[in-house]
């Protein structure tokens, strides 16, 4: 039997530098992995990251709704369609405000008998870990139904804080592993059980955040990136783009994490929802981008 596994964690946890690891992983050990992306917008843009690990074919992204809710029975679709593979395997990338609560409770309904039941892994910020703010209760929610806990971002803190954090998940759900990223195994997770700890309703309006793309023309430079990246407020959490620098052509990908850092790395291939900005998080609007892009360029 086929196993499922969703991949959960608050915006800028490390999900897809995860996923990464585990792709690599498991096709190292002759497993068949197949791939479902989903986020607010554009996921095919996170889909091409993939393709020089994953055959295209075994890729699908999910763009447009929230695999928790209005995109779960989109979700159940593609799982049953996909083919059946020798040591094949299902990874799926939950988007950073999934109620993950509800993802687990509806994921399993209707799924084909060939699969076993889904297993969820939750993506643990050591350094930002409840200092969310008023988003501390969906980072909360993430980890309930979850039977591991894979740490990121352990290096950027204390072993004090790494401490703390360990204990705190402890308590919140006792039947989970924890593991350091650097430290993971992957052929031990097809093993895992469904959790046993007991799912808790959220407010589900409170993971439902608004989110926006705007055109990107080409930018002089990196420094304009990174310019664009400050000026977008704070209280939107997620921002990520590809675009043109100067005469390169070749396209640049980019993304601010919640804690504002920013990241600039080539982007493999040509994107094909061309240049874009694209925001997750209150106040995301594509007249504030527009008004953002252009302050930058002139």
């Amino acid at each position: 039997m086929e196993a499922i596994i969703t991949i959960v964690g608050f915006l800028g946890a490390g999900k897809t530098t995860l996923l990464k690891q585990l792709i690599n992983s498991f096709t190292e050990k002759g497993w068949s992995p197949f791939l479902i992306l989903n986020d607010y917008e554009n996921a095919n843009m996170d889909a091409q990251q993939f393709t020089k690990q994953v055959e295209l074919k075994s890729i699908k992204a999910l763009s447009g709704s929230c695999i928790c809710c209005s995109g779960i029975v989109e979700l159940r679709n593609i799982v049953n369609r996909i083919p059946q593979r020798n040591k094949g395997i299902t990874l799926i990338e939950a988007n950073g405000t999934s109620d993950a609560c509800s993802l687990m409770e509806f994921l399993g309904v209707g799924i084909n008998e060939r699969f076993l039941p889904p297993i969820q892994i939750s993506v643990i910020d050591v350094k930002n870990w409840q200092k969310r703010g008023e988003h501390n209760e969906l980072e909360l929610n993430q980890i309930l139904v979850s039977s591991l806990f894979v740490l990121t971002h352990v290096d950027k803190t204390s072993k004090t804080r790494e401490n703390e954090v360990i204990e705190a998940l402890k308590k919140i759900n006792p039947f989970a592993k924890i593991i350091n990223i650097h430290n993971l195994d992957a052929s031990l997770l097809p093993a895992l059980l469904p959790t046993k700890n007991k799912l808790q309703k959220i407010e589900h309006q409170k993971t439902h955040w608004s989110s926006c793309s705007v055109v990107l023309p080409n930018l002089p430079n990196h420094n304009a990136i990174k310019e664009i990246c400050r000026k977008i407020p704070k209280s939107i959490l997620r921002v990520k783009g590809c675009t043109l620098i100067g005469t390169e052509k070749n396209y640049t990908y980019f993304e601010r994490t919640p804690d504002g850092e920013a990241f600039i790395r080539p982007f493999k291939g040509i994107p094909i929802t061309g240049s874009k900005l694209l925001t997750i998080g209150p106040g995301s609007d594509p007249q504030l981008l527009h008004k953002i892009v252009n302050s930058v360029l002139n």
